[in-house]
């Protein structure tokens, strides 16, 4: 695993020991943004399920202002940190060891919104649409924001959740690239 473009192009990331995590390969990453940006002016992303941490990563590498990288996994935590530490990312990123859930609930109080929440869980256990729900339910994206949702190339995700409308989705392999917006 690679950063793809940016200011950290071609940096080499590490990926979380063992079968726990399914990283996203280069490619999809590469097609994810070439669909929201490819290039950001500051904002804040949130990396949800965030595994090596490669996406919220990518877009600090892009121009996001600050990644906040959430995962429930010990070995996540520790290959995030170490993924940061190594590409001097530390001061424009937080990174936190709970619940998806716990995770939002967090944000909302804290009143952040968000121009990216990428929303990558494991895919035999997606609770995609009701994290939907919960992003809408507690405004944590910003008007011009953007919630990627990876999930398997099974499941077909609604056109619309509450405030959030699909406005793309692509098939790469067996994944599948679903992106909402605030309508």
């Amino acid at each position: 695993m690679r950063v793809v473009s940016g200011a950290l192009k071609g940096r080499a990331l590490k990926s979380v020991p063992g079968k726990t995590t399914r990283p996203t390969t280069d490619k999809v990453k590469e097609a994810i943004f070439n669909m929201i940006g490819p290039y950001f002016e500051g904002g804040l992303a949130l990396d949800l399920f965030a595994g090596s941490g490669s996406l919220g990563i990518e877009a600090l590498s892009r121009g996001i202002e600050c990644s906040i990288f959430i995962d429930n996994d010990m070995k996540a935590i520790q290959t995030i940190r170490e993924n940061l530490e190594n590409l001097k990312l530390n001061d424009c990123s937080e990174v936190y060891r709970t619940s998806a859930d716990q995770a939002l609930k967090a944000v909302s109080k804290r009143g952040l919104k968000f121009r990216i929440i990428f929303l990558d869980p494991p895919y035999k256990k997606q609770k995609l649409e009701s994290i939907l729900k919960v992003i809408h339910e507690q405004s944590l994206l910003s008007t011009d924001g953007v919630v990627v949702c990876e999930h398997s190339y099974e499941v077909t995700l609604p056109d619309q959740v509450l405030s959030l409308a699909k406005t793309k989705s692509e098939r790469y392999g067996i994944t599948s690239v679903s992106l909402y917006q605030n309508v």
